[in-house]
């Protein structure tokens, strides 16, 4: 729940027909008191409601009655005005449970506590299902004013514990707060009305964030940051210093004449140009095949980021802040780009929920993007060279375990918000894995070697991975993976290395499909450098101590209590 105390006033009358008017755009409906100081007060109902003018003149004078017996002694700024108003997946609250609501903020405000004969008169109008408005005047019974000093804070303190009692959503309050504001600048309410009226599901602010975003994600500098600005429609203008340095820049939409301009900060607090060029600077460059030695396979960007993700979990887990903050970031440039390269079935969801992974990346801390400098590096590559569905799906399978990461960490500190937010990411990340996943798999079993090698190929499993074998043989993915250990083998892999390798990067016990998370990593693995013969040799000779996989530990097991919300255990 959210409280807003405006500035104090002195119009008791102007914001009392504000609130009791149908509103700018319409939007207040059955208007009416919910509580009040005294139970007989006149309530003037909606605004077309017969006698309103005369009731609300009432109302008015009832109010001020005591401002106008103290006289010169009344306070300046006399009006007392909070909003209150829950979030938008809370129930709707009956008129009695925020007329109890309202009381309780009145109470630890000071502004008319409870068995206080004297305390200030007030009124809560309710003008829509997810809010109320509270109008008192600031002068006692006694003619003194009330001791309201730090207001606020003793509302948000209050407003905790309703939250509690009502089984409400929790909202961040706080140095909790300061981690889970979100970067986003949020939309004014007349640019609300505006899109409303004009028909459009989002506002000019969040149209041009997203673009911005989805522009940064493929830029490779920032001539190239501006073109693709320039590309996707939008109206760029820049500003330059004396020095001829570039000191900022601002975007309209194509379609607004004259143009409303946004700055990057305006849109979010980390699209600002400084921040911008930070990220930009810090990549690893992607492989030139200029300069690539003639033979040599270059490597793939789309399996680099992968790798470079799956690592993600254990920053984390054992990061600093400004560490973790820099991988959430360009992760969540990652979610941006994915659009670009998908099939157009999947790009509503990918859009989803890069949009929703906004708010479940941002933490108060500065990023050190210094940190993240190998996924930055392969997603500049990613532009250039298509996934294929194989290398969306590799990607989709170790991004859900990213997010899974994230929301461990706000769980840890108690960030309702960025937990919400994570969530809605896994479910639309598994919306579109589960679209794209059974036909990049039946990809590769097209290629599914003979039968005496596939039987080859279960021996290594079950002594690699004996408490797991029977499980696969069954899975969808068994195909697939018989054919990504038979490229990885015709590519100088040895099967057995190479399984176990990918069977020792990360337990597979929490894994829906365990067949499918060894799929995307041998396909990986295949793609390395392989050994010598006369490494492979030396490998043989050495005895094999059988692997058994080791219990999920630290993060691995503290994803479960969120993993049947997510809708897949990876």
């Amino acid at each position: 729940m959210i409280a807003n105390i405006v500035k104090p006033g002195d119009n008791t009358h102007g914001v009392l027909a504000y609130l009791f008017d149908k509103g700018r755009a319409n939007e207040h409906t059955d208007q009416h008191i919910v509580a009040s100081w005294d139970d007989f007060i006149p309530d003037p109902g909606p605004w077309d409601s017969p006698g309103h003018k005369q009731r609300l003149g009432q109302l008015t004078q009832a109010l001020d009655l005591r401002v106008k017996q103290a006289g010169d002694k009344a306070p300046e700024g006399h009006v007392w005005h909070c909003s209150l108003r829950a979030a938008p997946e809370d129930r709707i609250l009956t008129d009695a449970e925020w007329a109890t609501i309202a009381r309780r903020v009145l109470h630890t405000t000071g502004i008319a506590p409870d068995g206080d004969p004297d305390g200030c008169r007030w009124v809560a109008v309710r003008h829509a299902e997810d809010h109320i408005h509270i109008v008192a005047t600031k002068v006692r019974g006694d003619l003194r004013p009330p001791r309201n000093w730090n207001d606020y804070h003793r509302a948000m303190k209050e407003l905790t514990a309703i939250e509690q009692d009502f089984g409400l959503t929790r909202v961040a309050r706080g140095p909790e707060a300061a981690a889970g504001t979100s970067a986003v600048k949020r939309p004014t309410r007349a640019e609300q009305e505006k899109a409303k009226r004009l028909g459009n599901g989002k506002t000019a602010r969040d149209r041009l964030r997203h673009t911005v975003r989805a522009a940064l994600s493929h830029a490779q500098d920032l001539d190239d940051f501006f073109n693709l600005l320039a590309d996707a429609g939008l109206q760029v203008e820049t500003r330059t210093l004396p020095s001829g340095d570039l000191q900022g820049y601002k975007v309209a939409l194509p379609d607004e004449n004259p143009p409303i301009w946004y700055s990057g900060s305006k849109l979010a607090t980390d699209l600002s140009l400084p921040q911008i060029q930070k990220r930009l600077a810090a990549a690893e460059a992607p492989a030139n095949p200029t300069e690539s030695p003639a033979g040599r396979h270059l490597p793939n960007p789309w399996h680099q980021a992968t790798a470079a993700a799956e690592r993600i979990p254990h920053h984390i887990e054992h990061g600093n802040d400004p560490a973790v903050q820099a991988h959430l970031t360009v992760f969540s440039e990652v979610l941006y780009a994915l659009p670009a390269h998908a099939p157009m079935e999947l790009r509503d969801d990918l859009r989803r929920a890069a949009v929703a992974f906004e708010q479940a990346a941002h933490t108060r801390a500065q990023a050190d993007h210094q940190h993240a400098r190998a996924l930055r590096g392969a997603l500049k590559g990613m532009r250039d060279q298509s996934a294929g569905l194989s290398g969306l799906a590799m990607l989709l399978d170790t991004a859900l375990v990213v997010v899974l990461a994230a929301q461990w960490r706000s769980a840890l500190r108690h960030h309702d918000r960025q937990i919400a937010a994570a969530r809605q990411t896994l479910v639309h990340l598994q919306a579109a894995y589960d679209q794209i996943a059974p036909a990049a798999l039946a990809q590769f079993a097209t290629y599914r070697p003979v039968d005496d090698t596939v039987h080859d190929y279960a021996r290594v499993l079950r002594e690699a991975l004996p408490s797991h074998a029977e499980q696969i043989f069954g899975e969808r993915g068994w195909p697939a993976l018989t054919a990504v250990l038979a490229a990885a083998e015709a590519a100088g892999h040895d099967p057995d290395t190479v399984l176990r390798q990918a069977v020792q990067q990360r337990s597979v016990d929490d894994a829906t499909s365990a067949a499918e998370v060894l799929v995307w990593r041998i396909q990986r693995l295949g793609e390395r450098h392989a050994s010598g013969p006369g490494a492979r040799a030396a490998q043989a000779a050495r005895p094999r101590a059988r692997h058994t996989p080791h219990p999920g530990t630290g993060i691995q097991a503290s994803y479960q209590p969120w993993q049947s919300r997510s809708g897949r255990s990876r």
